[in-house]
């Protein structure tokens, strides 16, 4: 009878200090692709949520931060499988991610499945994960592949002179996204990039002999929109070829995920201009102390911080301050904190940044060209900041769709 007291009296005192454990606990997920082709790119990622935990000691709200992370490799079924694990098995009420385009279009739609979570991007940056049809419970802080290419389209053919293009991209919704931004005010413009000078590959393409073969040689530059391995695959075999167009770069292509890779020759790159969330050289202190923090965090990282690492920082800390306004209160289908989530303006290492009516963010963006650092690696200069840029680029959302989806013809430019 003693013992059967005892297991009661355990039982009773469980049930009592269970929960209130648990209220001081707030669970997150972090989603990158750990595999493939862009792991690279999803390693600082991570390098980049747990820059802004650290900044908050994992805490927010009066309440202690659990981190768990998840792995995709880039197809929108692991990112499925890695976000069910995370909310349905893992139990997080948070959710960072996924990092590239089509996982967050799959994302979106499964956020719509579990209205009491809250997701927020983490570098996805497909139009219509928040464009058309967007999620209520879907945050995006970090910018779309679109708006990453302001200014781009006009510095091409404005300064650059560049009347002709041909285009290599991956064959995925981001890239579509980033090849819309470019080609939209180029063909505007006056320039040209037709159908049968835009060539598609699969992410994970390692042999690119006959895409190179293919190229024409009567366009005046290359507009390449490939990431990780595939860029630095790409890059390589372009200069040994011999390949002698002048480039010009989609955001991740001459990010520091391919720029800051080592043991490879991609000297042809220099002079490249992009655009894209992130400078390498902008020279305001905000970027300074980042870049600084993340080399002190992460001496086996890049020498700056990816667009990926400051992506997921971003979302990370859009979560953390908004957990701070609502004092960690998570009840209520989480309506307090995406309200909060929803009024947040804040500082980061590239400027202010908030969301639009649809949770997506309206941030700076950078004109950029790369460079040879001191130290001998490359580097994105900053040409131009163009200040908070929106989704709809300027024009009325009406107008911004009749634009159409982003795809491979789109626009047409012939």
């Amino acid at each position: 009878m003693g013992i059967l007291k005892y297991t009661m009296a355990a039982a009773i005192a469980l049930s009592l200090t269970g929960p209130a454990v648990a209220a001081d606990k707030i669970k997150m997920g972090a989603l990158a692709t750990l595999e493939g082709a862009f792991t690279v790119l999803g390693e600082d990622g991570m390098r980049g949520v747990k820059m802004a935990l650290e900044e908050f000691g994992y805490k927010a709200g009066g309440k202690e931060i659990e981190l768990i992370t998840g792995s995709s490799d880039a197809t929108p079924d692991s990112a499925i499988r890695a976000a069910r694990k995370l909310v349905e098995q893992d139990g997080v009420q948070i959710l960072i991610g996924p990092l590239s385009g089509s996982e967050g279009l799959a994302v979106k739609d499964y956020a719509k499945t579990q209205p009491n979570v809250t997701f927020l991007n983490g570098t996805s940056a497909a139009q219509d994960t928040t464009l058309r049809n967007p999620a209520e419970n879907f945050f995006r802080f970090s910018t779309d592949g679109a708006q990453w290419m302001a200014g781009l389209g006009e510095y091409a053919y404005n300064e650059k002179g560049y009347r002709s293009m041909a285009v290599l991209a991956e064959d995925y919704s981001f890239p579509y996204t980033q090849v819309f931004g470019f080609l939209e005010p180029f063909c505007r413009l006056g320039g040209k990039a037709p159908a049968d000078a835009r060539f598609w590959v699969p992410i994970g393409n390692k042999d690119y002999s006959s895409v190179i073969a293919a190229l024409p040689d009567d366009v005046d530059a290359i507009f390449v929109a490939l990431g990780g391995a595939d860029a630095v695959n790409f890059l390589t075999q372009y200069e040994q070829s011999g390949g002698d167009l002048p480039l010009v770069g989609g955001s991740i292509t001459v990010d520091q995920t391919v720029l800051g890779s080592k043991g490879k020759t991609r000297k042809s790159v220099i002079g490249t201009p992009s655009a894209g969330p992130v400078s390498d050289t902008w020279d305001d202190p905000r970027w300074s102390n980042f870049v600084k923090t993340y080399q002190k965090m992460f001496p086996d990282g890049f020498p700056s911080p990816s667009l990926f690492a400051h992506g997921y920082y971003i979302n990370t800390k859009a979560a953390l301050l908004a957990l701070n306004e609502v004092n960690g209160d998570l009840s209520d289908g989480e309506k307090k904190f995406r309200a909060a989530l929803s009024n947040l303006s804040f500082e980061t290492p590239t400027g202010m940044v908030s969301v639009d009516e649809r949770r997506n963010a309206v941030a700076d963006i950078f004109l950029t060209e790369v460079i040879e650092g001191p130290d001998g690696n490359l580097l994105n200069k900053t040409i131009k900041v163009i200040p908070q840029v929106n989704q709809t680029l300027g024009v009325s959302y009406a107008k911004f769709l009749e634009y159409g989806q982003v795809g491979r013809e789109n626009p047409k430019c012939d």
